[in-house]
Order: C-alpha cells, then structure tokens, then sequence
C-alpha cells in the first residue's frame, strides 16, 4: 500500500551520488576505479579547525544553540562579507544550516508555489529543478552559453521574465560546468532587473572562494540596487574541505528572514555546535590552506582541460573557478548517459553525465578535478584508450540512431 503524499513523486535526486554508489560498489569488488564523479574536495579540512572542533567539544559545546546560529559566527560570517566584498550586512539576517542545501530549501518553500514560475541555471546543479518541482512550482531553465565560458545571456534570461516568475536562481563559479560569470553579464542582468521589482533572487556563491589566476568572483551583495530581495547561499564545505562537518550559511532579505528562521526551528532546530566553533576558526583563522587547494584545483583543471581538448571527438572549455571540467563529448558519437556507462563499466572510471544537469548539459560529461593529478593522467590514458575502440567515421553511428 502506497500512502506516500503526491507531492514526493516531484522530488529528484542528485547522479553524482547515484554515481558514487555504483563506483564504491565496483571498487569492494576489486575493480581499480578511478572516481572522478564527486565534488568533495580530496583534501583534509585544516588541521586548526580540526582542533578548533575538538576544543568545543572538550570545552562542552554540546547543546543546542539559538536558530539562526552562534552569535559570533554570524558575526563572523558579515566580517568575511566586508572583508572580501567591501560589503556591509547584518548578522541578524545570517541563518546558519547544516549545509548548502537547506537554504536553498527553505526559499523553495516561502516563494515556490502552484502558479509560480521560478528560473535556473541549465546545465546546472540538479538540486535547483528539483527543489523548485516539490515545491509546486514550474521550473524554467536558463541556457548557459559554452561559447561564453558557461556565463549566461542577460537579454535572453531577463526574456524569460513575467508576471509569474518570482524566483530566479544564480550560481557561479558553477557546478558543473566551472564556468563564472562575467561582471559586464550581471551588470547587464541587474539594470534589467529593475524592471522587475518584485521578483527574488538566489545567489549560490558556495564556490566563490575558489577562482582562479587572472579571474573576478563578482558577488551579487556588491549590487546596491537587489539586496533588498536578494538571498545568498554560502559554507564551509568546498572552500575548507568541511564537506562532512556539514555547515552552510544564508544571508536573507528583510521580508524573508523571519520564515527562514522559523523553517530552520521546524527542520533541524539548529546546526551542531562545536561545528560552528569550528567554523569561527575558518573564517577568522590562517588561510594558507585555502590558497594551497585552490592552486592545486587551478593546476589540474588546466592540464585536465588540455589534455581533453587533445582527444579525438572531444573539447573542454578551460574552468574558470570551482573545481569540475564539462568537456564537450559530440565529436565522440555518444551521448551523454551512454559515456558515462561505458567508461565505468569498460574503463573503471567514474564520471557523471550532463544530462544530470539538465538537458542543456547533453554532449558532455563532468569530471572532478577533486582528485590527484596522477589520477587525472591515468584518467585521461582510460578514456583516451576508450575512445580508439570507436568508429573513427560517425556516419555508421547516425545510421544507427544514435546521438552525435
């Protein structure tokens, strides 16, 4: 008997993890898998938040703490925003979660709705659409352009706009694609928005730490004009290798933090406390860690998109922050899910298909750069491997109906 309520059947899942699965399950087995299709940085979280996490537990931080957080954490947290920024914010209106995800949550809950419309980035992560359908609301995805580094056309996104739209949802440096989005493109998509004042909007900037060389993470809070509507989601897990440890931060608009509060006190009471210890050291304490992973992820996302980019049927955009490669696949004559199969089924290696993106993402496949490079070499020999067992005309795969 199935009593499970409708609405559940709306609610999607994330590949990568599904991907996951199936590798962890390969590898038990013996098989030597290469598992290039989970964003977990593969570096170990700072040894003096370690510590800082051990000292709160020693020094008795086990009981709840209020809802929206520690209250010097969220100072913390508006310190890092004018530090890095140049912006003021209020630590009254930081709500401090367990992770990225459930800020994203709770403002598909206050603004998704039957009747509402709310745009997402395609390809994008899979979580957005899937939040946005379980909520009730129609989701109405945003093409990113691989020509334009995987940044959007404002013209075209603020098109998309009406009466009905009351999200929209933004997130670079991007997963999956690595691409960030230029400042003359957010100029563009703000002016614009001022014709829209009513409408909200989500700035998931949980990678905004990791750029690289020669690159500008413009923040959407460095625009006067939409802080009055606009939501920005942040953490700990990419940026200090915290994944595990499970914090994230929302900094929300007047008109929502107080349903942000009560949704946090209804879903999860508060976040864990030493952890938010922890996380004071973070953001106050040495960053010589954080500048080591990102020049690691800068070093292997260049040689991973060169070397991609020197295979038969494939181009990689170089990444421009975060730490994923989306090489584009079509050359190959294989779409997209039947690359991701046959490569973890033939060549012990792990990666997720685009179309776990969104449809835009069909013709590619990501990779994380959250690995060895002696690993990414040994990938790049597997997949280079693979590929000579193709046709080397792809007229006999169009006759066969397949993707090209």
């Amino acid at each position: 008997m199935n009593q499970m309520a409708e609405r559940m059947t709306r609610l999607g899942s994330e590949s990568a993890m599904e991907v996951l699965g199936r590798a962890e399950a390969l590898k038990a087995a013996g098989r030597p898998i290469i598992n290039l299709g989970v964003g977990a940085p593969d570096f170990r979280t700072p040894p003096h938040i370690v510590d800082a996490g051990r000292q709160a537990l020693a020094d008795g931080w086990h009981g709840y703490t209020p809802a929206k957080g520690i209250a010097d954490l969220r100072e913390a947290v508006v310190w890092d925003i004018h530090n890095r920024q140049g912006v003021e914010a209020n630590p009254d209106r930081v709500v401090i979660v367990p992770g990225g995800k459930p800020t994203m949550f709770f403002a598909m809950l206050m603004l998704g709705e039957p009747g509402v419309e709310i745009l997402y980035p395609d390809p994008g992560f899979p979580i957005y659409r899937s939040m946005v359908e379980f909520s009730g609301a129609t989701p109405v995805p945003f093409r990113l352009e691989e020509d334009k580094g995987f940044s959007f056309d404002p013209e075209r996104v603020l098109s998309l706009i009406n009466e009905r739209t009351r999200l929209l949802i933004l997130n670079s440096p991007a997963n999956p694609t690595g691409g960030v989005v230029n400042r003359e493109d957010l100029d563009a998509l703000v002016a614009g928005l001022a014709e829209f004042p009513d409408l909200y909007v989500m700035s998931d900037e949980i990678y905004s730490r990791i750029v690289f060389k020669g690159i500008e993470h413009a923040s959407l809070l460095e625009y006067e004009s939409i802080r009055d509507r606009l939501i920005v989601l942040n953490g700990w897990s990419k940026t200090w290798a915290m994944t595990g440890w499970r914090l994230g931060w929302g900094l929300w608009p007047d008109s929502l933090i107080d349903g942000a509060e009560r949704l946090q006190i209804n879903a999860n009471s508060c976040a864990n406390a030493a952890v938010q210890i922890a996380a004071i050291e973070a953001l106050r304490g040495p960053q010589e860690d954080v500048a080591t992973m990102v020049d690691a992820f800068e070093n292997r996302s260049s040689y991973i998109s060169g070397a991609l980019s020197d295979l038969r049927g494939i181009s990689c955009q170089t990444p421009r922050g975060a730490f994923y490669a989306f090489p584009n696949i079509k050359g190959t004559g294989l779409g997209s899910n039947e690359m991701q199969n046959r490569l973890l089924d033939e060549c012990d290696l792990a990666v997720v298909s685009g179309t776990s993106f969104g449809e835009r993402g069909e013709g590619h496949i990501r990779l994380s750069c959250a690995a060895s490079l002696e690993e990414l070499e040994e990938a790049v020999d597997r997949i280079k491997g693979f590929l000579h067992t193709l046709p080397t005309d792809l007229s006999e795969r169009k006759s066969q109906g397949e993707y090209v």
